[in-house]
């Protein structure tokens, strides 16, 4: 069997006289980042509007919009490949790859194609973040941390993972501290800190709807916690960070169809 790295490069090949790829190493790269889970790379991936960068990619259509759809499908083929070789589940990643491809027969601009890409690189970006963390951890945990991200949007305490997982709220909290460091208030505000960020950046709901989304107890305190967690406001963050890529309601932009 070749490597995920010689499979690749043999993607590359100009077998059918299309115009040679640019960048080919940077595309790779960024690929890899994907499937690193390494988000503050996609992110700057994503604002420096790398998918729609004309020298990047081959000439398959002469139609504009197609020509980038065919490099989202060639792009979303090597991320799922990708991802899998670095521990998704095979059926989830085919499964997320055909939610995307299907997408497409609603797009008719770049705009809309961007978005697009956007959201399958992050979705599959935050995926991998939750499966690199897991691959050391006990069982238990495993479930824990499944359960913290299905349900970000809920209040969570550790009786709800000391439930869903069958031990003891004492348990639970001993395995945060021993396995993750950290306890299990901390972790569970991290995560939907780290959540909101994808709100603030991408979308233009208000603070108080992105603090009530996500069962902050009120805008102040998602405020508060926010800065503590990333020494900005959100206010702040998102001056300093948004991008007009997505619109809709923090639903669309956190779930696909899982």
């Amino acid at each position: 069997m070749t490597s995920s790295t010689d499979w690749l490069a043999n993607e590359y090949d100009d077998k059918n006289d299309v115009q040679t790829h640019n960048h080919q190493n940077r595309e790779l790269l960024f690929y890899r980042y994907v499937a690193e889970g390494n988000l503050e790379e996609i992110h700057k991936n994503i604002e420096n509007h790398e998918f729609l960068n004309p020298n990047g990619i081959g000439k398959l259509s002469r139609d504009i919009v197609q020509n980038f759809k065919y490099h989202f499908v060639v792009s979303i083929a090597l991320i799922t490949r990708l991802c899998v070789d670095n521990g998704m589940e095979m059926e989830r990643a085919y499964r997320l790859s055909d939610f995307y491809i299907q997408k497409l027969d609603d797009i008719s601009t770049l705009e809309d194609l961007e978005k697009l890409h956007d959201k399958m690189v992050l979705d599959y970006t935050n995926k991998m973040i939750i499966i690199n963390r897991s691959a050391n951890l006990s069982r238990p945990m495993t479930e824990c941390l499944n359960y913290i991200y299905s349900h970000l949007k809920e209040r969570i305490t550790v009786k709800d993972l000391a439930e869903y997982t069958s031990n003891s709220a004492s348990y639970i909290s001993r395995l945060f501290k021993d396995e993750l460091g950290t306890s299990t208030s901390d972790y569970i505000r991290q995560a939907k800190i780290e959540a909101s960020m994808n709100l603030l950046r991408y979308s233009d709901y208000s603070l108080a709807d992105i603090a009530n989304y996500f069962s902050f107890t009120s805008q102040s305190h998602f405020s508060q916690l926010f800065q503590k967690e990333t020494g900005l406001t959100p206010k702040k963050y998102r001056e300093k960070y948004y991008g007009t890529h997505w619109k809709g309601t923090p639903r669309d932009i956190m779930n696909t169809e899982e």
